[in-house]
């Protein structure tokens, strides 16, 4: 019988967690360190959360672009309509605004109305001035200060002071002669001495035509113009709402007084 052949094998060794044997054929047996078997691993990717699908996300599953059209059709209207609901919305939004003048409480056609009435110093319509105002005596004030300006006086301050001053010391007198019987507020005092004013605006507008107010005949000029201002306020100060008719020459007094100091502003 032939005789039989030897082979050799060599150990096979397995990699492992803890330190593995290393066969060195001829040598002695060596045992590698568990650092050189982690860089022989594979390097592997961090971890990453899982990517959801388009299926869990509820919005995304319809077809976008026949969602743009639907909507555009649908939410939009054609463009030669935009315009019209455009102007038919904003018209609908201003018309029930009120008008400007009437939010700010001025009514032009009753500041004239007013005006007029005072224009004629022996036939006064007290009735209109029932309804007292700020705005046409504020008009009055600011063309008294312009007039004085062009005079080359710069008295806006004074005006708007002696107002004040002569409006609260009229509402006093006045409701000490009235008693019980009279019902004059400080409102309709403003409004009435403003409004009676307009005499001396007249005076110190003309005074920038008529010769040096030093001479007699100045004086003459502006006690014309005083006189008519007190006429019309003692007028529509003694009227049945004041209670106090029988006193009109108590009435005219003071505001012969005040005029009187408002033409002196023209005069000196």
């Amino acid at each position: 019988m032939p005789k039989e052949r030897e082979f050799t094998i060599p150990p096979v060794s397995f990699p492992s967690s803890g330190p593995s044997p290393a066969t060195n054929p001829g040598g002695p047996t060596t045992t590698t360190p568990p650092t050189m078997l982690q860089q022989r691993r594979l390097p592997t990717a961090p971890f990453q959360p899982p990517r959801p699908s388009s299926s869990s996300i509820p919005f995304m599953s319809f077809d976008i672009g026949s969602a743009a059209t639907s909507s555009s059709t649908s939410s939009f209207p054609p463009p030669h309509l935009r315009n019209d609901i455009a102007s038919s919305s904003s018209s609908g939004l201003f018309l029930d605004e009120p008008p400007l003048l009437e939010e700010l409480e001025i009514n032009p056609t009753l500041i004239w109305r007013k005006t007029r009435s005072l224009l004629n110093p022996i036939r006064v319509d007290p009735s209109l001035h029932s309804d007292p105002d700020l705005s046409g005596p504020f008009l009055y004030y600011i063309a008294f200060g312009l007039f004085q300006l062009l005079a080359g006086k710069v008295q806006f301050g004074v005006i708007l002071g002696w107002i004040a001053i002569s409006s609260i010391f009229l509402y006093s007198i006045l409701n000490f002669l009235a008693g019980k019987n009279g019902n004059l507020d400080l409102y309709r005092c403003f409004s009435v001495v403003g409004y009676c004013l307009m005499p001396v605006v007249i005076y110190s507008a003309a005074s920038l035509f008529l010769p040096p107010t030093g001479t007699t005949a100045g004086f003459v000029v502006a006690a014309v113009f005083v006189i008519w201002a007190t006429r019309v306020s003692s007028r529509l100060l003694a009227v049945d709402e004041l209670g106090a008719s029988e006193h009109r020459g108590l009435i005219a007094y003071p505001c012969f007084l005040i005029y009187s100091l408002f033409s002196m502003l023209v005069m000196f």
